[in-house]
């Protein structure tokens, strides 16, 4: 179902964030280049690929003119040698295996390899460089095995912590790190770097910036899962809830079998919600909303952010969640 988006590390371009590279840039041009960088925001701003551009930079690679103040040409052999996840001075940390499957947690062996990492001293660049993306999949033992590069900071090296919600970091962790925060960009920003990345025309690109929360990296993700046409399936089936189309319904839950079907059935889902929090919201601040009315499109919510996590976490078919949560939805209509 979805189609290949580009990982950060073969992203050229990062736009909306020039306060942050110029912050970092600054740091390391004036010789004060502190040792962990915590990247925080919400997801799909581009954390995870600053992190790549900030590791091009410290590993040698110049400046690309025609890009923001962090670019570098993925021509360049630094950028070569991290695109085929070679090169001998950066380290990553990710959910992904060495399989391209992701995992639940990043592991803590993978952690434990850290020090070791940065005790060595560089072998092409002037830094050694490690990215964790994102610090959330830590487990717990993996998170206290970080701790360790943090306490003995190297005298060479940097670590990049990609963050979506620090929160549920380790205080240890926050408090010894360099915060920078990422914000989404403007919304006609955000549609622009949309239309240009998803090939998709304004008002889609809106619809899809709206989605994912004004994140550019995320809405870019969503036209990928063809979330347009998830979103419009929610829409019909909120619209024809007195009188249900079978076969669409049909067709829907014939459709979430195998991974691309759970990607799907998790996607209708959580437009299904957005679209009955949005109507909720609306109808509330216009007084046009009973209480009971409101207190059963309230259960409903409940239910469709409910149901697919019982199903991940029992294996239970997806399809009979799927009828479940119509049942729920006719119910709040009736």
């Amino acid at each position: 179902m979805a189609e290949a988006v580009a990982h950060p590390r073969d992203t050229a371009s990062l736009e909306g964030q020039t306060a942050q590279e110029e912050a970092f840039l600054s740091a390391l041009d004036s010789g004060r280049l502190h040792h962990a960088w915590l990247l925080t925001g919400p997801e799909g701003v581009g954390k995870a690929t600053f992190a790549y551009h900030a590791a091009r930079r410290l590993l040698g690679a110049p400046r690309d003119p025609a890009g923001s103040p962090l670019s570098a040409s993925l021509k360049d052999p630094v950028s070569q040698l991290m695109a085929a996840r070679s090169h001998p001075d950066l380290m990553v940390l990710e959910r992904d295996g060495e399989d391209g499957k992701p995992r639940k947690v990043i592991p803590v062996d993978e952690a434990r390899r850290l020090p070791e990492f940065f005790s060595k001293a560089p072998a092409r660049a002037a830094y050694r460089v490690a990215i964790i993306d994102a610090a959330d999949d830590l487990n717990v033992n993996a998170a206290n095995a970080i701790l360790k590069t943090l306490e003995e900071p190297p005298p060479r090296g940097v670590l990049l912590l990609v963050s979506h919600s620090p929160g549920r970091l380790l205080p240890t962790i926050r408090s010894r790190c360099r915060t920078l925060a990422f914000r989404p960009p403007e919304a006609e920003v955000a549609a622009q770097i949309v239309r240009q990345a998803a090939g998709v025309d304004g008002y889609d690109a809106a619809r899809l910036v709206k989605m994912a929360g004004g994140a550019p990296g995320l809405a870019i993700r969503l036209a990928a899962m063809k979330a347009l046409e998830v979103d419009d399936a929610a829409h019909e089936i909120l619209t024809h809830l007195d009188h249900p189309q079978p076969a669409a319904l049909l067709s829907l839950a014939d459709g979430f079998r195998g991974a691309e079907g759970a990607e799907r059935f998790q996607l209708l889902f959580e437009r299904l919600a957005d679209r009955i929090r949005t109507m909720a919201v609306d109808q509330a601040l216009a007084g046009t909303g009973e209480g009971g009315d409101l207190d059963r499109w309230a259960e409903a919510w409940e239910s469709l952010i409910r149901l697919p996590r019982e199903a991940e976490a029992v294996n239970l078919d997806r399809a009979d969640s799927f009828w479940t949560a119509i049942r729920a939805l006719k119910a709040a209509a009736a």
